[in-house]
């Protein structure tokens, strides 16, 4: 995983599920919403103000798309992990279940794009964009 923050390593998710009680457009409508959808994918639309953060929800395996520079943390139990991405970056986020918090000074703002197709192989998810 690159060096998030100044932290080399990487904290272990969840591989999940998303439903309906977990769903980040259901759990955070001020803050997700979505603007694609077919069978394959769902793209969801992020944004937030440094201090806002999120209640506890779920993403299936996606693809996120930095349209701002940004520092969050996102927590997991007694996990966390300080995210410091850059416009333009482009990310893989494994299937996992978090809160989010922006700890930075400028909004967040991102696209996911969600695959709704299981993976193709089984590996320990990660916590964060790696």
């Amino acid at each position: 995983m690159p060096n998030l923050s100044g932290q080399n390593g990487y904290l272990s998710g969840h591989r999940v599920h998303v439903n309906m009680a977990d769903d980040p457009v259901v759990t955070n409508p001020r803050l997700y919403s979505v603007i694609f959808e077919n069978d394959r994918v769902r793209v969801l639309h992020y944004r937030d103000e440094p201090g806002d953060r999120t209640l506890p929800h779920r993403h299936p395996d996606s693809v996120m798309v930095c349209l701002s520079s940004f520092v969050r943390r996102l927590e997991h139990g007694d996990e966390h992990v300080d995210v410091t991405l850059q416009a333009g970056d482009v990310r893989w986020l494994d299937a996992q279940e978090h809160s989010g918090r922006n700890v930075g000074v400028t909004p967040t703002e991102t696209i996911f794009v969600e695959l709704k197709e299981p993976a193709a192989e089984s590996h320990e998810p990660r916590l964060g964009p790696s």
